[in-house]
């Protein structure tokens, strides 16, 4: 069996920087365990930087120093066309570039805390094929699998 792929978005990414306890912080730490592959893109990477230096500016240095340790593969951020290609995905534009990079990289659980884009709207799993969950949901269904 492959080694499982788990792909954050920033959001969750965030979380499991700022917050020394919950899901999101104890994925990272699993990462970092290697019991699973975790992958993020170079927007991700971006957005993330951006959001702690605006609200979190002391978290900087543990950002850097999660990333070292969870050794993420950080994967290539789709090119314009194929973000055009695959506006149907989801409502929000903005995170096409988020799904379309998960699903590049074939991962087995994409993360994230926007309920509102991802989560709540069924049709977004259904048309990238993802299997889509909060940091919480992606840590149970990674205890089912043990």
């Amino acid at each position: 069996m492959s080694k499982i792929k788990i792909f954050f978005d920033s959001s969750a990414l965030f979380a499991g920087i700022v917050s020394p306890t919950g899901a999101a912080r104890a994925l990272l730490v699993l990462a970092e365990t290697g019991r699973f592959t975790l992958i993020i893109s170079k927007q991700v990477v971006v957005e993330t930087e951006r959001a702690l230096a605006r609200k979190a500016p002391a978290s900087l240095p543990d950002f850097r120093e999660a990333l070292r340790r969870a050794n993420p593969r950080i994967t290539p951020d789709p090119s314009s066309e194929e973000i055009t290609a695959h506006l149907h995905i989801i409502s929000h534009e903005n995170d096409v570039p988020i799904v379309l990079a998960a699903m590049k990289a074939e991962v087995d659980y994409l993360v994230t805390f926007n309920r509102r884009h991802f989560i709540d709207d069924p049709s977004v799993a259904a048309k990238s094929g993802l299997r889509i969950g909060t940091p919480g949901d992606a840590l149970n269904w990674l205890r089912l699998l043990v």
